[in-house]
C-alpha cells in the first residue's frame, strides 16, 4: 500500500511507499544500477531508521519517501525495481540527537549519500543546513527546518563508458616526472583551447595542452582536488571562492564545476583521462580523505555528520560533543573505523578502476596513518594499501605531515609509498639564497635524502623533490618577494606561512631592472637544475618553467581568478628560454641513468670496479673532509657521479656516463679545478645557468681551472679517451651527447602562444 502523508514543510507533499521496495543487498554501498533497478545501501551503526527521499527530474521537489526495509551488519538497504540512472535522491536518517554522546541525527536534514557517484544542485548557505539552531550558536539545540531546498542531492549514474584501446602508461617510478597543476587554472586563459572548454576536464585533455606538457618531458600530471567539494560560506561572504578544492563532501563524484557539461562530469573526466593516456601521460589525483566540509560541532549537517557522526569522525574520548582537529579544518575523518576505512579504500579503487587514474597524492597523509594512540606506519589504512591488489599497483604519494601531535613524518611512511620532501624545498631555497651551513643538507637532498628514506628497502624515488608547490610562492615569486602579499585573501595578510626562504634581489615584486631580472632568472635556472639533476622523483609546479607569478600571494587557495590562473599571454623571450632550459634539463636527466638508478648513492669505494658512485669535492678539487663539511661559510661544492658504479643487471643507454656538477651559491666568482678521472681527460659542458643556451656547449680539459660565476650551477659529462672507442663508456657518452643535441634542436610546444611570443 502507498500512504499519502502531510506537507513536508516546504510546500511539497511526499508519500511513503512500502509495496514496491524490496530487501535488496547490503553491498555494494551506495546506489547501484544493475540494469533492472537500483540497490540502495547505507552504513549507519547508530541510526534507528533510514528514509530514502526521491526527487523529481529537476531535483527540486521531493516526491516520495521510501523507508529502507532491511538492516544487516549495520547496513541499511533496499531495492527499487523501477528506479533508473538519473534518479535523484537523498537520505533522512533517524536516531538520537545527543551531541554530548557524539550523536547528531536529525531527519529534517537531507543528506548526501557518502557513496554517491553523481550530484546535482548546489549548496545555498542557510541556517536550515545546520542540525542545531544555528542562530543561537548552541549546538545542543535541535533544528526542525528542512534543509532540502538548500543542499545538494545525490544522483544514480550509469557508469558505462567506451574506453576503446585505452592503456595506462604505467611509467616506472624511476622515470617519473610529476607536473602539479589545476584543471581550471591551467586552461582558463589558454588561447589554443576553445573558450567553452577552458577551465574544464575537456580543456585539460585538449591536444594543444597535452602537446605542451609532453614537449617538456613530463610523464605524470598531478591534478589538485577534483572530488566534489563545498564552497565555504565565509569565503562567499567576502566575494571569494575556494579555488584549490580541499573541502571535500563526496569522495566518488568529480566536481561538476570543471565540466563543460555539468550533467556529464563523470564521462568528461573519463574522456580527459583517456586523452592523457593516449598522449602517454599518467593522471595522479590530489585527494582529501583526512577531513570533510562539515567542520566542527558548529558546522553544517550535509552528509556524514547526519548519517553517523560517532563513526565517521574522531571525537574527543571524554567529550564526544567535540571533534579532534588534527587537520586544522575542524574535524578529522576516522579511518580507525572499519566502515570508514572501507569507504576510503572503495573510493580509491573506484577512481583507479572505473575512472582509470594512475595514482594519488594524499593531502595531510599522516592522518591516514593515525590511530587513536598516534601515527603508525603499520596502521590500518597503510597496511590496507600494501595488500590491496588494486591500490598497491598505483602510485601512492603522501604529504607526510598534519598539525596533530607527532604529525611531521617525512620518511616515516612504509615501503611502497613516495612522500613529498619539504626538506628538499627548504634546503635548496636556503642554499641558493646564500644561507650559511647548508652544504651537508644540500648534499643529502641531491642524493634523494638518504638520511630520511634509505631504510626498509625503500628506493630513491620515494623522495618526491620539489622547490615549489601549489601551497606557497611560485618559483618566480621565490626570487621576487621577501614577504608574502596575501592582502587579496581578505585576512589582513595574516594567512599563509611566513617562512618562505625567498629573496627579492633588490626590489619587492616585478621590475624592469635588467641586472635584477638577470639574477632572478639565473636563480630560477639554478633551482630548476638542482631539482632535475638530483636523485629522487622531481615535481614541477605548472608554470614555474616559464616564471609564472601569483603576485606574491603564497596562499592563493581562494583566488579563482588571474592571480592563480596560468597566464599564457605573459610568456616573452626570457620566459620561453626558461621553459626550453627546463626541457633540456629533463632530456639530460633521462639520458643519465645514474640520476634514476635504483639504489642510494653511498660514496663508498668499490674495490671490484675501482670507483666511487659519488665523490664530494672542494672547489680546488680535493675530496671533502669533515672540516670542510663543518665550514658554515662554505657555499660551493663539486659533485662527481661516476656512472660505472652501477648496480648489476641490464645496463641502460648512457648508464656508464660520468657526470660532474659544479655548484656555487656564493655571490661572487669561485675558481674550480676540474677533476681528472680514469678513462677520460676532457669534460663537455652541457649546462651553465649563467650562459645562454647557444654558448653552453664547450670542452674543458680535466685538471684545468674554471671560474664559476656567482650564483651558478654547471653540469659536465666526461668524454672518454680515444682508446675507449666502442666501449660501454664511449657508447654512454655518445648517448648523452645525442640527447643533448636533440634538446638543443627541440622547442617547447607552446602552440599559438609560442608563435605570438616569437
Amino acid at each position: 500500500m502507498t500512504e499519502k502523508l502531510h506537507d513536508n514543510g516546504v510546500g511539497a507533499p511526499y508519500v511513503l511507499a512500502r509495496a514496491r521496495i524490496r530487501e535488496g543487498r547490503l553491498h555494494p554501498r551506495g546506489a547501484t544500477w544493475d540494469g533492472r533497478g537500483v540497490n540502495f545501501a547505507l552504513f549507519s551503526a547508530h541510526a534507528t531508521k533510514v528514509e530514502l527521499c526521491l526527487f523529481d527530474d529537476e531535483g527540486e521537489k521531493e516526491v516520495e519517501r521510501v523507508e529502507l526495509p532491511e538492516y544487516t551488519d549495520e547496513i541499511w538497504h533496499g531495492y527499487l525495481p523501477d528506479a533508473r540512472p538519473g534518479t535523484i535522491y537523498g537520505y533522512r536518517v533517524h536516531g538520537p540527537y545527543e551531541p554530548e554522546a557524539g550523536h547528531r541525527f536529525n531527519p529534517n536534514k537531507l543528506l548526501i549519500d557518502p557513496y554517491a557517484k553523481g550530484l546535482v544542485g548546489t549548496i545555498e548557505w542557510n541556517p536550515a543546513l545546520f542540525g542545531y539552531k544555528m542562530e543561537t550558536g548552541d549546538d545542543l539545540t535541535f533544528d526542525e527546518r528542512d534543509s532540502a531546498p538548500y543542499t545538494r542531492r545525490s544522483r544514480v549514474i550509469d557508469p558505462a563508458f567506451t574506453w576503446g584501446r585505452d592503456a595506462k602508461p604505467d611509467v616506472p617510478w624511476e622515470r617519473t616526472i610529476v607536473y602539479e597543476t589545476h584543471v581550471k587554472g591551467f586552461t582558463k586563459l589558454h588561447p589554443a583551447v576553445p573558450e567553452k572548454l577552458r577551465g574544464t576536464y575537456a580543456g585539460m585533455g585538449h591536444p594543444a595542452v597535452l602537446d605542451y606538457i609532453k614537449s617538456l618531458g613530463i610523464t605524470s600530471v598531478e591534478l589538485l582536488p577534483v572530488h566534489s567539494f563545498v564552497q565555504d560560506d565565509y569565503l562567499q561572504q567576502k566575494g571569494l571562492i575556494n579555488y584549490w578544492g580541499y573541502n571535500t563532501i563526496s569522495f566518488f563524484t568529480p566536481a561538476q564545476r570543471y565540466a563543460a557539461v555539468p550533467d556529464f562530469a563523470s564521462s568528461e573526466f573519463k574522456e580527459m583521462v583517456a586523452r592523457m593516456h593516449g598522449a602517454g601521460l599518467e593522471v595522479i589525483l590530489d585527494v582529501v580523505y583526512n577531513h570533510t566540509a562539515e567542520g566542527n560541532e558548529k558546522g553544517p549537517t550535509l552528509s556524514f555528520k547526519g548519517v553517523d557522526n560517532a563513526s565517521y569522525y574522531r571525537l574527543l574520548p571524554n567529550q564526544p560533543r567535540y571533534y579532534i582537529n588534527d587537520t586544522g579544518t575542524g574535524n578529522t575523518f576516522n579511518l580507525s573505523h572499519p566502515r570508514v576505512l572501507q569507504l576510503v579504500t572503495d573510493s580509491l579503487r573506484y577512481w583507479a578502476t572505473e575512472m582509470r587514474v594512475d595514482g594519488f597524492r594524499f593531502d595531510l597523509a599522516t592522518i591516514l596513518g593515525r590511530e587513536p594512540y598516534g601515527f603508525d606506519e603499520g596502521g590500518g589504512f597503510l597496511d590496507t594499501c600494501l595488500q590491496d591488489p588494486v591500490l598497491n599497483s598505483v602510485k601512492l604519494i603522501a604529504e607526510p605531515w598534519d598539525c596533530g601531535p607527532g604529525g611531521y613524518q617525512v620518511g616515516g611512511f612504509p615501503p611502497g609509498w613516495a612522500e613529498w620532501n619539504d626538506r628538499f624545498r627548504d634546503d635548496v631555497r636556503a642554499y641558493w639564497r646564500g644561507d650559511e651551513g647548508l652544504l651537508p643538507g644540500l648534499a643529502s637532498r641531491l642524493t634523494a635524502s638518504a638520511d630520511k628514506f634509505n631504510k626498509r628497502g625503500r628506493k630513491p624515488w620515494a623522495s618526491v623533490n620539489f622547490v615549489t608547490a601549489h601551497d606557497g610562492f611560485t618559483l618566480n615569486d621565490t626570487v621576487s618577494y621577501n614577504e608574502k602579499h596575501n592582502e587579496a585573501n581578505g585576512e589582513g595578510n595574516r594567512d599563509g606561512h611566513s617562512h618562505n626562504l625567498s629573496y627579492n634581489y633588490g626590489v619587492e615584486g616585478p621590475t624592469d631592472d635588467p641586472e635584477i631580472r638577470a639574477v632572478r632568472f639565473r636563480q630560477m635556472r639554478n633551482m630548476l637544475a638542482t631539482l632535475f639533476l638530483s636523485k629522487g622523483t622531481p615535481m614541477l609546479l605548472a608554470g614555474d618553467e616559464f616564471a609564472r607569478t601569483q603576485q606574491g600571494n603564497n596562499n592563493a587557495y581562494c583566488q579563482d581568478n588571474e592571480v592563480s590562473w596560468v597566464d599564457w599571454s605573459a610568456i616573452g623571450e626570457e620566459e620561453r628560454d626558461l621553459a626550453e632550459f627546463t626541457q633540456r634539463l629533463i632530456l639530460l636527466r633521462n639520458a643519465l641513468p645514474i640520476l634514476s638508478r635504483g639504489r642510494f648513492l653511498t660514496g663508498r669505494y668499490d674495490e671490484e670496479l675501482g670507483v666511487k658512485d659519488v665523490t664530494w669535492l672542494t672547489p680546488d678539487g680535493k675530496e671533502m673532509t669533515p672540516e670542510h663539511w663543518g665550514d658554515g661559510y662554505a657555499r660551493s661544492i663539486a659533485v662527481l657521479l661516476d656512472g660505472r658504479a652501477q648496480e648489476s643487471g641490464i645496463k641502460q643507454q648512457g648508464s656508464e656516463a660520468t657526470l660532474l656538477l659544479l655548484i656555487n651559491a656564493y655571490h661572487d666568482v669561485v675558481r674550480f679545478t676540474l677533476p681528472g678521472t680514469a678513462g677520460g681527460q676532457e669534460w663537455v659542458r652541457l649546462v651553465d645557468t649563467n650562459l645562454p643556451e647557444s654558448q653552453v656547449a664547450a670542452s674543458i680539459q680535466a685538471g684545468a681551472d674554471y671560474d664559476v660565476t656567482g650564483r651558478s650551477m654547471l653540469a659536465l659529462v666526461l668524454r672518454p679517451d680515444v682508446c675507449a672507442a666502442a666501449s660501454a663508456v664511449e657508447r654512454s657518452f655518445t648517448h648523452v651527447m645525442q640527447a643533448f643535441e636533440r634538446a638543443s634542436a627541440e622547442r617547447v610546444a607552446f602552440g599559438p602562444v609560442h608563435a605570438t611570443a616569437a
